[in-house]
Parts: C-alpha cells; structure tokens; sequence
C-alpha cells in the first residue's frame, strides 16, 4: 500500500512549510529514515526522513512552494505499485529517466547482494555489480565499494552526501559541488562553515568559485527572507512605534567585563561577552519595568511572567533570534555560556523549535560591524527591541567641569506605543543607562 508523505508539522503554531530541495527525485529507491527532503519553516530549516522504504514518487510540490501542514506532497510505493488515483502507466520508476549510459541492465547485478544504496549506485553509474567485491556481511556489496570501483573522484549525487540544510543551501546559492567538500561534522557531515571555507582549486576545471550572485539575477523571496518579509511589514505597518536614544559612558562596562574575564581564565569557564551582559542586564531592567515585557493578544495586553530575550543573528539567508530563558533568573556566567552556544548553533543552523520560541524581548547589535545608532523594528508579537550601537571614543565633559575621552555606546529603544506610553519607555532608559554605566548594580 503506498505511503503517504505529508508536510511535517513541527511547530506547535506552524500553518506551512516551504520546500527547499528534494535529495531524491521521482522514481528512485528511498530507505525508511534516510532524509529526503529539507524544508523550512518561518525560522529554521529541517530535514525531512523518508517515513518508509520503496520507491519516491509523485512528488507534487517543488522547491519555493508553500504548502500546508498535512499536505501530501510524495508518495512511497512498493516495487510495481501504482500511485493512488493515476493510470499504472503514469509509474513506471525502473524506466523513468534512464541513465544514457546504461543501455540494457545486466542480469548478473539483480543475483548479487548488495545494499538499496549501492545497487541504485551501480544502476545509475553503469556498474555491473558482479565485477566488484563486497566488503559487507557475508560479501554484499556496500556504497563504499561500489565508490571505491568508481574511483574517489566520482561526483556524488545530492541524495548520496551528508550534509545539513545550511551546507545545501549555501553550495546552491554559490553553485559548490558538495562532493568535493570535506565535512567535519558528526560523521562527515558538511556543515554550512565547511562550504563557505572551500577553496576550489585550480585543477578543478568548471567548477565555479565562491560569488555573490550576479547583478541583475533575481532570488526567490522564499522561506526564512519571506517570512521576515511579511513579519516586518506587518510590524512596521501594524505597530505605533516610539524610538528614544540614549548616550552611554563604557568605561565602567568595559573594566567590569575585563574583571569578569580575568575571573573566567582563572576558573575556566566560558568568556564573558558583551551580549551576555548586556541580556543579564536587560533581564534585570525588564523586571521593574514589566509592560515592556508584554504582548497584545486578543486585544488584550498580556503581561508575560518569564523574560526570557531574545538575541539577533544575522544569518546569509536573513535573520534569526534564539531565545535565552528566564535571563533575570540566571548567573552572567550561565547566561554566556548559553548565548555562545545559542549564537554558535544559529550560525550552523543546529537551532531546534525550542531555541527559537517564547521571547518576550529582542536586542540586536550592530556595533561589530561600525554602526553607531539605528532604530530596530520590533518582532511581533514583543512590545519592545533594543538596538545597540558600536562604542565610540569621544570627547565629553565630565561632571567636574573637565575635558576628557570615554569610550560612548548609543542604544535605541522601540516600543510598542500602544501599550508602551513615552514616561513608561522613558523611565526604562534611564534605569538601563545607570545599570550600564554602574555594573556593580548587577550583584546589589
């Protein structure tokens, strides 16, 4: 009986899923459990396992399609069986599609033990299956040696390499072959750092070099950069949004973070960032200030009773912010821990469903790349977003009257107006300004 493949839910409020590449194509030999195809929701991309063995076929949705969860979308028949509804002549998988060079199966390959991987290997290479030794259980022929008969230089196929969906995604973009990339995941796994760190050589005649895609050449507004597409629109259009900027003086920010440091070399735990503070201290701030810690749900306002921030990371394809829980609650020393790990899985694309759900506040930080001040949209449904900017050396006056350069930082705050009033924003400012600029009142 064929299996129906359907549009995974994998999100408690997913409504779709957009396809991103299929690794097999109608008409080849699936395994239950081997992944097959990558989606990706509103924030993160996920492989797809075949929910059985047979052969895939009657795939009806391709890559930029948005599709319901529930949606079949494939279908896993056994060997002869037809597709539910279509004419027996509409599957024909054993001839579909025949490799040019194979131009008759050799009888001698169907008697031979081979696993489904290494027989669709050798059928679509050419291979007599008979002519190679296998170094399987009891002699079968495995896909490393049907690879090793063809030689190591052999392209592999999409379906065939271990990679994750960040790693798929970049080689398509940048037209890398995935076959001549060493993966230093799990296994082998390509992660998408091992793409963007190859180097084509020069004897690898055709193969194009890493590059932006050309002027002029249209990119699909699909996935993630579609989703961030409707959300801000639909924030900037929806919400009254209110911007105050306030001047920071580092230099107590900067020492403290050095003595943080100095502790962390001596115990051994992780470094102390500025993102970690500056989440440790916001949680704290939220605390005494909790309508910026809200949302609007059925008109109405809901006072949420976990901070838990939210940290952007910009990403090739766009934007994502994991979540670190309860930031109020935590140690700095726990929260960097946490934030690296959350900032390193985002950049690699590991981040689950969880990583990414529930924030109630979002800060983004553009200060590494020289930006001095911005306003930042909010993420719906949050009532605020903080924006932060590089730090600066400037000349100031001091309160005795003096002269004198200190390193200055310049955040923005946006809030919703509609549940946010200025004295309530304002008021936010001036406790985060003083806890920044007095780091001390983090342990008072």
């Amino acid at each position: 009986m064929a299996i129906e493949m359907i549009m995974p839910k994998v999100d408690m409020d997913q409504e779709t899923g957009t396809v991103v590449e299929w690794l097999k194509s109608d008409g080849q030999s699936v395994e239950e459990g081997e992944v097959i195809l990558v989606i990706e929701t509103d924030k993160i991309a996920i492989d797809v396992e075949s929910p059985g063995s047979g052969i895939l076929n009657g795939i009806s949705a391709i890559p930029g399609d948005v599709v319901p969860i529930g949606t079949v979308i494939a279908f896993i028949l056994a060997e002869g069986e037809e597709l539910p509804d279509q004419p027996a002549k509409a599957v024909e998988p054993a001839q579909a599609d025949p490799p040019p060079q194979v131009s008759d199966p050799v009888p001698a390959t169907q008697d031979v033990s081979a696993t489904p991987v290494a027989r669709k290997m050798a059928q679509s290479q050419g291979v007599d299956l008979s002519t190679i030794k296998g170094s399987g259980s009891g002699g079968k022929i495995t896909k490393a040696d049907v690879e090793a008969a063809l030689g190591s230089a052999m392209p592999l196929s999409p379906g065939d390499i271990l990679a994750s969906p960040a790693a798929r995604r970049i080689a398509r973009v940048k037209d890398i072959n995935l076959g001549l990339v060493k993966g230093t995941g799990p296994g082998g796994r390509i992660q998408g750092f091992d793409v963007e760190a190859y180097i084509p050589s020069k004897s690898q005649v055709g193969l194009p070099a890493l590059s932006s895609p050309p002027i002029g050449d249209s990119i699909p507004l699909i996935g993630m950069r579609k989703k961030i597409a409707e959300r801000l629109t639909e924030s900037y259009q929806s919400i009254p949004h209110i911007q105050f900027t306030s001047r920071v003086d580092m230099s107590n920010f900067i020492k403290a973070r050095n003595d943080y440091n100095e502790l962390a070399l001596k115990r051994g735990d992780e470094k102390i960032s500025v993102t970690a503070m500056l989440v440790k201290m916001v949680g704290m701030i939220l605390a005494d200030h909790r309508m910026l810690n809200s949302s609007i749900i059925d008109d109405k306002i809901m006072v949420h009773p976990d901070i838990n921030i939210g940290v952007a990371v910009a990403l090739e394809e766009g934007l994502i912010v994991p979540v670190v829980k309860n930031a109020d609650q935590k140690g700095i020393s726990q929260i960097a821990v946490e934030s690296s790990d959350l900032v390193n899985r985002a950049r690699q694309e590991k981040l689950t469903n969880a990583d990414v759900k529930g924030g109630t506040f979002t800060i983004t930080n553009l200060g590494p790349f020289g930006v001095e001040q911005f306003n930042a949209i909010i993420n719906p449904p949050e009532a605020g977003i903080l924006a932060i900017g590089a730090t600066t050396s400037e000349v100031v006056a001091t309160p005795d009257g003096a002269i004198a350069v200190r390193p200055i930082m310049r955040f923005t705050l946006s809030a919703d107006h509609r549940i946010v009033d200025g004295a309530v924003a304002a008021r936010f400012i001036a406790d985060l300004k003083t806890t920044l600029e007095n780091p001390v009142l983090m342990n008072y």
